[in-house]
């Protein structure tokens, strides 16, 4: 939609195909009712629609976040077409533009720019196979509050994001809960005066360019868990344990009824410790060098995960465990695309969203260019430089085409236009 908004805002003709029937489906269907961003408002900033308002450092609830993107669309008059699902796209026999196949017909495109992101299919393990079928079973995305849980216990694969925040709400709502805690890192929700995201702004951190990564696996990394609900507030696992939160390594298998867990909670957990202190050492020198008017704040220390004894196995029947909650994240899938502009690991071969394919383009995806381009924060920018190569090379393109049909310029000359 921010691509959209810069095109007709040039009045360059396009159209948007949208596969769900209504814009912002991940929204609508895979997020739990009481879900808010974890981005406070001053990060939204998509072209045309900053945030001005007057809680820059709160957080839009799931509904709010509808809202949004329907008045951003209805307000620019973006011409969306929702329920089309693309099927392929390949490029034309003369090598002039695009073919892209959808479920409502063919369309020719000069332009094609895939923005389907890479939370496109939930992730659950083969292993959720051998669970017993009397074990409900749901991803994160189907979660929607406790009350549609059977009765019984809980336990919530994954730490991250939605893992931490869904365990959270389970055991306030004296669910009894088991969390299986992955590699996720922690960090405080406010320290010392403002909120995280600030600090990272300050500190560079949103800025960072993928060519600053140390590999390109690390595009995949999680961002710090922390919480938007209720004002914002720190995730921390050692809380949990405090709370009554049954904290597990790793899952690792499942046999007769039995799971089995990795023994590296401990490790996980200081994992987690070690980052939260060296982000809030780059704060504090950061204020020191700068001389900031930033009051200075001690965390507290928590220690109560490293405290619970080791968990190697456990028992559906024994533990009362009914449901699973799979928050194990999302995979991507590009095949859609016929064409040769993917990696070994089936992501997007392209250079801040520009392949090598005059005319198509990739938006929305984690590192783009910067660590904002996964987020709303950093959407539009990201937008505002393929839009605007793209315009710069469609006028090249379409000035080479008339020179070649006046006969000035030889057939082999002809650029592959966009």
């Amino acid at each position: 939609m921010a691509a959209s908004y810069l095109l007709e805002h040039e009045k360059h003709p396009h159209v948007v195909l949208e596969r769900a029937p209504q814009i912002a489906s991940a929204w609508r269907e895979g997020r739990w009712d009481s879900f808010t961003l974890v981005t406070p408002n001053w990060q939204l900033q998509l072209p045309g629609a900053e945030y001005k308002g007057n809680d820059p450092d709160g957080f839009l609830s799931r509904g709010q976040v509808i809202d949004y993107f329907e008045t951003y669309a209805s307000r620019f008059h973006l011409p969306i077409k929702t329920g089309v699902e693309v099927l392929m796209v390949s490029q034309s026999e003369t090598g002039r533009g695009y073919i892209v196949k959808t479920n409502r017909g063919q369309y020719k495109a000069r332009n094609v720019i895939i923005a389907s992101g890479v939370y496109q299919h939930p992730k659950i393990p083969p292993l959720a196979r051998q669970l017993p079928a009397d074990i409900r079973q749901i991803h994160s995305s189907q979660y929607r509050n406790p009350n549609q849980l059977p009765n019984g216990a809980v336990l919530v694969v994954g730490s991250g994001q939605s893992g931490a925040q869904i365990a959270e709400e389970l055991y306030q709502a004296e669910r009894k809960v088991f969390l299986s805690v992955g590699r996720n890192v922690r960090a405080p929700r406010r320290y010392r005066g403002w909120d995280i995201h600030r600090w990272s702004q300050l500190l560079g951190v949103f800025d960072r360019t993928e060519d600053q990564l140390a590999s390109s696996a690390e595009k995949f990394d999680p961002h710090p868990t922390i919480s938007g609900k209720a004002g914002g507030r720190t995730l921390n696992l050692h809380q949990f344990a405090r709370d009554g939160v049954v904290l597990l390594g790793r899952l690792r298998g499942v046999a007769g009824g039995v799971l089995t867990f990795a023994p590296d909670l401990r490790e996980n957990l200081a994992k987690a410790d070690a980052f939260e202190a060296a982000t809030v050492q780059r704060i504090d020198e950061y204020v020191s060098r700068n001389h900031l008017d930033a009051p200075e704040e001690k965390l507290v220390q928590l220690r109560d995960g490293f405290d619970v004894p080791l968990i190697d196995t456990l028992s559906f029947e024994q533990a009362d465990i009914r449901t699973v909650i799979w928050a194990s994240g999302y995979s991507f899938d590009f095949g859609l695309v016929r064409l040769p502009v993917l990696d070994t690991m089936g992501y997007p071969i392209q250079k801040r969203g520009v392949t090598e394919f005059r005319g198509l383009y990739f938006l929305g995806m984690p590192w783009l260019h910067t660590r904002k381009s996964g987020i709303l924060y950093g959407a539009g920018e990201d937008a505002r430089y393929v839009t605007s190569h793209l315009l710069e090379h469609s006028s090249e393109s379409l000035l080479c085409e008339e020179a070649y049909l006046r006969g000035l310029l030889p057939a082999g000359e002809v650029p592959r236009v966009a």
